[in-house]
C-alpha cells in the first residue's frame, strides 16, 4: 500500500528531475554540449600565445564534456605556429598575422577561422602613475627610443595636470615571431603615419637598448621588472600580471581605456574579407579601443585523415558555440553573430 507520505515523496523527487538543469551530472537530456560529448582521440596544435588563455580555458572545460578526447595547445608564437603547420607538425595552428609567402603554407590548401578578439594594452611600470593617457605618435617615439624619459613633453602633452617622474623608459617587447607585435605594429603605421619608422611584421628590428620577452607573458615579466618599463600585451596576460596599462588615442580623438567593450565596438566597424580575416585595428567610433587585435585558427582544407578532420572541425566549433562563453572571464571579446556565423560556415567547407 502506498502512503500520503510516499506520494508525496514521489512527486518532490519528479520535481525536481523535471528542474534539473540540462547538462548536470546524469542529464541525458540533448542539448548543444551533448554534441561533442562523444569525441574521441588527440589533437596537437600551437601559435600565437595572444589568445593563450582563453584556448586552455576552452580545453579545460571541453575535458569536462568529452573525457577521450585530449587537445594541446602550445602557445609558441604565431610566427612558430604558422611553420609547424606547414610542416604537418600540428593538426592546426594558432595565429594573429595573416600567412605570407615565406611562412611556407601553399595557397589554397587552409582556412582561417576567426576565433575571439581582444585588446592589446600599453602597460607600464612608474612608480607614482596610476592612470596615463596616450597618442599613437607618442607611443611610436617611445618604442623608438626619440623619447627616453617619463617626463618628456610629448607624454606630459598628453597627461594633463599629471606629475610625471624623470624616470628612464625601459622598452619591453617580443623577442619571438609574434602576431602581437605584428597587430600593435601595424597599428603604428596607421595611426601614427609619418612618425612611426620601424615597418610591421611578426617581428621588426627594434632599437638596441630595448628589452625583449619571449611570449605575451615575458613581456609582462620584463616591465615589472623595470621601474619606467613599457611594452605592448594582451588584456589577459597584463590583467593576471597585475599590470597597469595607459588609456590610448582612438581615431576620433577620445582616450579609451583597453577593456571588452572597447574591442566589441571596434569590432562592429570591422570588414570582413572573403577569406575571413579582417582588421579592427584603429577603428572608428568613440568607443572603440585603437589596439583590438583578432586571432584565427589556421586550418586545412582538406586533411589525410577523415577522423582528424572531424575532430578539428569540433574542437574549433566549440571555440565559437558552446566554449564561447568562457572568453568573457578571460578577458576575450566574443565575435557578433555576423562573423560567427561565416566563421562556422567556413569550418563546414573542411573535408
Amino acid at each position: 500500500m502506498v502512503t500520503a507520505g510516499v506520494v508525496v515523496a514521489l512527486a518532490a523527487i519528479a520535481l525536481t528531475g523535471c528542474n534539473k538543469s540540462p547538462n548536470e551530472p546524469g542529464d541525458t537530456t540533448p542539448s548543444a554540449t551533448n554534441e561533442f560529448a562523444s569525441l574521441s582521440g588527440e589533437l596537437k596544435a600551437g601559435g600565437a600565445s595572444f589568445p593563450d588563455a582563453y584556448y586552455q580555458e576552452a580545453i579545460g572545460e571541453l575535458k569536462s564534456v568529452a573525457p577521450n578526447l585530449k587537445v594541446t595547445y602550445n602557445p609558441t608564437g604565431s610566427s612558430a605556429g604558422k611553420k609547424d603547420f606547414s610542416t604537418n607538425l600540428v593538426d592546426f595552428a594558432g595565429t594573429d598575422s595573416t600567412v605570407k609567402d615565406a611562412d611556407g603554407i601553399a595557397p589554397g590548401s587552409f582556412y582561417y577561422v576567426p576565433t575571439v578578439a581582444a585588446p592589446i594594452t600599453v602597460s607600464y611600470n612608474l612608480k607614482g602613475v596610476d592612470k596615463l593617457q596616450l597618442s599613437a605618435a607618442t607611443i611610436a617615439k617611445i618604442f623608438q627610443r626619440e623619447i627616453k624619459t617619463w617626463n618628456a613633453a610629448e607624454i606630459t602633452a598628453d597627461n594633463p595636470g599629471v606629475t610625471l617622474p624623470a624616470t628612464a623608459i625601459t622598452v619591453a617587447h617580443r623577442s619571438d615571431g609574434s602576431g602581437t607585435t605584428n597587430n600593435f605594429t601595424k597599428f603604428l603605421a596607421a595611426a601614427a603615419s609619418g612618425t612611426w619608422k620601424l615597418g610591421s611584421g611578426d617581428t621588426v628590428a627594434w632599437p638596441a637598448d630595448t628589452v625583449g620577452g619571449a611570449k605575451n607573458t615575458g613581456v609582462a615579466q620584463a616591465i615589472k621588472q623595470a621601474d619606467g618599463g613599457i611594452g605592448y600585451v594582451d588584456l589577459s596576460d597584463a590583467k593576471a600580471s597585475q599590470l597597469s596599462f595607459a588609456a590610448i588615442k582612438n581615431k576620433d580623438g577620445k582616450f579609451v581605456v583597453p577593456s571588452l567593450e572597447g574591442a566589441t565596438a571596434a569590432l562592429g566597424g570591422a570588414t570582413l574579407k572573403d577569406d575571413l580575416t579582417y582588421d579592427p585595428l584603429n577603428a572608428a567610433g568613440a568607443d572603440s579601443y585603437p589596439i583590438t587585435a583578432p586571432t584565427f585558427i589556421l586550418v586545412k582544407q582538406k586533411y589525410d585523415n577523415p577522423a582528424k578532420a572531424k575532430l578539428v572541425k569540433a574542437f574549433v566549433k566549440y571555440l565559437l558555440t558552446d566554449g564561447a562563453v568562457l572568453a568573457k572571464e578571460v578577458n576575450f571579446a566574443v565575435l557578433p553573430d555576423s562573423i560567427k556565423s561565416k566563421a562556422l560556415a567556413q569550418l563546414d567547407k573542411v573535408s
